[in-house]
Protein backbone atom coordinates (compact mmCIF):
# COMPACT_ATOMS: atom_id res chain seq x y z
CA UNK A 1 0.00 0.00 0.00
CA UNK A 2 1.59 3.27 -1.14
CA UNK A 3 1.22 6.75 0.32
CA UNK A 4 -0.58 7.88 -2.85
CA UNK A 5 -3.10 5.07 -2.43
CA UNK A 6 -3.82 6.17 1.14
CA UNK A 7 -4.23 9.80 0.05
CA UNK A 8 -6.56 9.00 -2.86
CA UNK A 9 -8.70 6.30 -1.27
CA UNK A 10 -8.70 7.32 2.40
CA UNK A 11 -7.79 10.99 2.86
CA UNK A 12 -9.67 12.39 -0.15
CA UNK A 13 -12.99 10.62 0.60
CA UNK A 14 -12.98 11.63 4.27
CA UNK A 15 -11.98 15.21 3.45
CA UNK A 16 -14.78 15.46 0.87
CA UNK A 17 -17.35 13.99 3.27
CA UNK A 18 -16.26 16.39 6.04
CA UNK A 19 -16.53 19.42 3.75
CA UNK A 20 -19.90 18.15 2.50
CA UNK A 21 -21.37 17.87 6.02
CA UNK A 22 -19.77 20.92 7.65
CA UNK A 23 -20.31 23.05 4.53
CA UNK A 24 -24.05 22.37 4.52
CA UNK A 25 -24.33 23.17 8.22
CA UNK A 26 -22.43 26.41 7.71
CA UNK A 27 -24.45 27.34 4.63
CA UNK A 28 -27.75 26.73 6.42
CA UNK A 29 -26.61 28.69 9.48
CA UNK A 30 -25.20 31.74 7.72
CA UNK A 31 -26.77 31.81 4.25
CA UNK A 32 -30.39 30.73 4.53
CA UNK A 33 -31.52 33.32 1.99
CA UNK A 34 -28.97 31.96 -0.47
CA UNK A 35 -30.21 28.38 -0.03
CA UNK A 36 -31.98 28.32 -3.36
CA UNK A 37 -31.90 26.92 -6.88
CA UNK A 38 -31.42 30.43 -8.28
CA UNK A 39 -34.17 29.60 -10.75
CA UNK A 40 -33.91 31.20 -14.19
CA UNK A 41 -37.30 30.06 -15.44
CA UNK A 42 -38.51 33.64 -15.86
CA UNK A 43 -35.71 34.26 -18.40
CA UNK A 44 -36.38 31.22 -20.62
CA UNK A 45 -38.83 28.34 -20.36
CA UNK A 46 -38.86 26.41 -23.65
CA UNK A 47 -35.49 24.66 -23.28
CA UNK A 48 -35.89 24.39 -19.52
CA UNK A 49 -39.19 22.57 -19.96
CA UNK A 50 -37.33 19.77 -21.78
CA UNK A 51 -33.92 19.76 -20.15
CA UNK A 52 -34.89 19.96 -16.48
CA UNK A 53 -37.28 16.96 -16.34
CA UNK A 54 -34.89 14.82 -18.38
CA UNK A 55 -31.94 15.64 -16.15
CA UNK A 56 -33.77 15.24 -12.85
CA UNK A 57 -35.45 11.97 -13.82
CA UNK A 58 -32.19 10.60 -15.14
CA UNK A 59 -30.15 11.63 -12.11
CA UNK A 60 -32.69 10.04 -9.76
CA UNK A 61 -32.31 6.79 -11.68
CA UNK A 62 -28.51 7.11 -11.50
CA UNK A 63 -28.60 7.69 -7.74
CA UNK A 64 -30.92 4.73 -7.18
CA UNK A 65 -28.64 2.49 -9.22
CA UNK A 66 -25.56 3.61 -7.28
CA UNK A 67 -27.27 3.04 -3.94
CA UNK A 68 -28.15 -0.53 -4.88
CA UNK A 69 -24.83 -1.29 -6.54
CA UNK A 70 -22.58 0.23 -3.88
CA UNK A 71 -24.38 -0.14 -0.58
CA UNK A 72 -26.42 -3.34 -0.95
CA UNK A 73 -24.20 -6.45 -0.62
CA UNK A 74 -24.68 -8.89 -3.45
CA UNK A 75 -25.45 -11.66 -0.94
CA UNK A 76 -28.62 -9.75 -0.01
CA UNK A 77 -29.69 -9.73 -3.65
CA UNK A 78 -28.91 -13.43 -3.99
CA UNK A 79 -31.17 -14.06 -1.00
CA UNK A 80 -34.18 -12.58 -2.82
CA UNK A 81 -33.45 -14.44 -6.05
CA UNK A 82 -31.50 -11.83 -8.05
CA UNK A 83 -28.54 -13.65 -9.56
CA UNK A 84 -25.33 -12.07 -10.83
CA UNK A 85 -26.45 -12.39 -14.46
CA UNK A 86 -29.85 -10.81 -13.84
CA UNK A 87 -28.28 -7.96 -11.87
CA UNK A 88 -25.65 -7.33 -14.54
CA UNK A 89 -28.20 -7.19 -17.37
CA UNK A 90 -30.58 -4.98 -15.40
CA UNK A 91 -27.89 -2.65 -14.11
CA UNK A 92 -26.30 -2.26 -17.55
CA UNK A 93 -29.58 -1.66 -19.40
CA UNK A 94 -31.12 0.69 -16.85
CA UNK A 95 -27.79 2.39 -16.18
CA UNK A 96 -27.30 3.09 -19.87
CA UNK A 97 -30.82 4.50 -20.21
CA UNK A 98 -30.34 6.66 -17.11
CA UNK A 99 -26.98 7.92 -18.38
CA UNK A 100 -28.38 8.85 -21.80
CA UNK A 101 -31.34 10.66 -20.24
CA UNK A 102 -29.17 12.51 -17.73
CA UNK A 103 -26.49 13.56 -20.20
CA UNK A 104 -29.09 14.70 -22.74
CA UNK A 105 -30.85 16.80 -20.12
CA UNK A 106 -27.55 18.23 -18.88
CA UNK A 107 -26.49 19.10 -22.44
CA UNK A 108 -29.74 21.00 -22.98
CA UNK A 109 -29.33 22.88 -19.69
CA UNK A 110 -25.71 23.81 -20.45
CA UNK A 111 -26.64 24.89 -23.99
CA UNK A 112 -29.47 27.00 -22.59
CA UNK A 113 -27.22 28.59 -19.98
CA UNK A 114 -24.58 29.40 -22.58
CA UNK A 115 -26.78 30.70 -25.42
CA UNK A 116 -29.62 32.51 -23.64
CA UNK A 117 -28.32 35.95 -22.72
CA UNK A 118 -30.19 36.65 -19.46
CA UNK A 119 -29.52 33.11 -18.20
CA UNK A 120 -25.82 33.43 -19.04
CA UNK A 121 -25.60 36.73 -17.19
CA UNK A 122 -27.22 35.12 -14.13
CA UNK A 123 -24.63 32.31 -14.13
CA UNK A 124 -22.08 32.60 -11.32
CA UNK A 125 -18.51 31.32 -11.20
CA UNK A 126 -19.56 28.51 -8.83
CA UNK A 127 -22.28 27.52 -11.31
CA UNK A 128 -19.64 27.08 -14.01
CA UNK A 129 -17.33 25.09 -11.71
CA UNK A 130 -20.24 22.91 -10.60
CA UNK A 131 -21.22 22.16 -14.19
CA UNK A 132 -17.63 21.16 -15.03
CA UNK A 133 -17.35 18.63 -12.20
CA UNK A 134 -20.92 17.39 -12.68
CA UNK A 135 -20.31 16.78 -16.38
CA UNK A 136 -16.93 15.16 -15.64
CA UNK A 137 -18.44 12.80 -13.05
CA UNK A 138 -21.28 11.75 -15.36
CA UNK A 139 -18.96 11.54 -18.36
CA UNK A 140 -16.35 9.32 -16.71
CA UNK A 141 -19.06 7.08 -15.27
CA UNK A 142 -20.80 6.71 -18.62
CA UNK A 143 -17.52 6.12 -20.46
CA UNK A 144 -16.49 3.45 -17.94
CA UNK A 145 -19.83 1.69 -18.39
CA UNK A 146 -19.58 1.76 -22.18
CA UNK A 147 -15.93 0.65 -22.33
CA UNK A 148 -16.04 -2.10 -19.72
CA UNK A 149 -19.67 -3.17 -19.35
CA UNK A 150 -21.19 -2.77 -22.82
CA UNK A 151 -18.30 -3.42 -25.20
CA UNK A 152 -15.64 -4.79 -22.89
CA UNK A 153 -15.02 -7.87 -20.78
CA UNK A 154 -16.96 -6.41 -17.85
CA UNK A 155 -15.72 -5.26 -14.50
CA UNK A 156 -17.04 -6.66 -11.23
CA UNK A 157 -17.13 -3.46 -9.19
CA UNK A 158 -19.18 -5.17 -6.49
CA UNK A 159 -16.02 -7.06 -5.53
CA UNK A 160 -13.82 -3.96 -5.30
CA UNK A 161 -15.50 -0.56 -5.36
CA UNK A 162 -18.62 -1.58 -3.43
CA UNK A 163 -16.81 -3.09 -0.41
CA UNK A 164 -14.35 -0.18 -0.47
CA UNK A 165 -17.07 2.48 -0.29
CA UNK A 166 -18.82 0.58 2.49
CA UNK A 167 -15.53 0.37 4.38
CA UNK A 168 -15.24 4.16 4.18
CA UNK A 169 -18.64 4.69 5.79
CA UNK A 170 -17.94 2.01 8.40
CA UNK A 171 -14.68 3.84 9.33
CA UNK A 172 -12.65 0.78 8.39
CA UNK A 173 -11.07 1.96 5.11
CA UNK A 174 -9.54 -0.64 2.82
CA UNK A 175 -7.64 1.30 0.10
CA UNK A 176 -6.04 -1.91 -1.19
CA UNK A 177 -9.37 -2.80 -2.81
CA UNK A 178 -8.94 0.09 -5.26
CA UNK A 179 -5.52 -1.01 -6.50
CA UNK A 180 -6.83 -2.99 -9.50
CA UNK A 181 -9.78 -0.74 -10.37
CA UNK A 182 -9.60 0.59 -13.97
CA UNK A 183 -8.60 4.22 -14.44
CA UNK A 184 -11.98 5.38 -15.76
CA UNK A 185 -13.74 4.13 -12.63
CA UNK A 186 -11.10 5.79 -10.46
CA UNK A 187 -11.55 9.12 -12.25
CA UNK A 188 -15.32 8.77 -11.89
CA UNK A 189 -14.95 8.30 -8.13
CA UNK A 190 -12.44 11.13 -7.62
CA UNK A 191 -14.48 13.67 -9.61
CA UNK A 192 -17.58 12.57 -7.68
CA UNK A 193 -15.88 13.30 -4.35
CA UNK A 194 -14.70 16.65 -5.71
CA UNK A 195 -18.32 17.41 -6.64
CA UNK A 196 -19.45 16.46 -3.12
CA UNK A 197 -16.87 18.88 -1.66
CA UNK A 198 -18.20 21.68 -3.88
CA UNK A 199 -21.84 20.79 -3.26
CA UNK A 200 -22.53 23.01 -0.19
CA UNK A 201 -21.29 26.12 -2.01
CA UNK A 202 -23.42 25.75 -5.13
CA UNK A 203 -27.09 25.71 -6.09
CA UNK A 204 -27.08 21.94 -5.53
CA UNK A 205 -28.08 22.57 -1.90
CA UNK A 206 -31.68 22.69 -3.10
CA UNK A 207 -31.59 18.87 -3.18
CA UNK A 208 -32.05 18.94 0.59
CA UNK A 209 -34.98 21.33 0.53
CA UNK A 210 -38.66 20.47 0.47
CA UNK A 211 -41.66 22.81 0.83
CA UNK A 212 -42.99 20.92 3.86
CA UNK A 213 -44.12 24.14 5.52
CA UNK A 214 -46.64 24.77 2.75
CA UNK A 215 -48.62 21.74 3.94
CA UNK A 216 -49.23 23.27 7.36
CA UNK A 217 -49.31 27.03 6.81
CA UNK A 218 -52.64 28.84 7.40
CA UNK A 219 -54.82 29.89 4.52
CA UNK A 220 -54.26 33.30 3.00
CA UNK A 221 -57.52 35.26 2.72
CA UNK A 222 -57.73 37.75 -0.14
CA UNK A 223 -60.36 40.50 -0.07
CA UNK A 224 -61.15 43.03 -2.77
CA UNK A 225 -61.42 46.76 -2.03
CA UNK A 226 -64.04 47.19 -4.75
CA UNK A 227 -67.73 47.12 -3.81
CA UNK A 228 -68.58 45.52 -7.15
CA UNK A 229 -66.23 43.42 -9.26
CA UNK A 230 -67.42 43.44 -12.88
CA UNK A 231 -71.04 42.41 -13.30
CA UNK A 232 -71.10 40.03 -10.34
CA UNK A 233 -72.08 41.26 -6.88
CA UNK A 234 -69.66 40.75 -4.03
CA UNK A 235 -70.53 37.73 -1.96
CA UNK A 236 -70.79 38.02 1.78
CA UNK A 237 -67.47 37.27 3.40
CA UNK A 238 -65.48 38.86 6.15
CA UNK A 239 -67.07 41.93 7.72
CA UNK A 240 -65.25 45.15 6.83
CA UNK A 241 -62.93 46.59 9.45
CA UNK A 242 -64.31 49.93 10.71
CA UNK A 243 -62.41 52.85 12.15
CA UNK A 244 -62.40 52.65 15.99
CA UNK A 245 -64.60 55.10 17.82
CA UNK A 246 -62.29 57.68 19.51
CA UNK A 247 -64.79 58.18 22.34
CA UNK A 248 -64.75 54.52 23.21
CA UNK A 249 -60.96 54.29 22.95
CA UNK A 250 -60.44 57.09 25.52
CA UNK A 251 -63.26 56.06 27.83
CA UNK A 252 -61.87 55.11 31.29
Amino acid sequence: MTALSVILWVAVPYAAIAVFVVGHLWRYRYDKFGWTTRSSQTYENRLLRWGSPMFHLGILMVIAGHVVGLFVPREWLYAIGISEEIYHVGATAMGTAAAVLTLAGLAILIYRRRTVGPVFLATTVMDKVMYVFLAATLGFGTLATVVYQLFGPGFHYRETISPWIRSIFLFQPQPALMAEVPLLFQLHILTAFALFALWPFTRLVHVFSAPVGYLFRPYVVYRSRDAVRGARPVRRGWDPVKTPDPQRLHRP
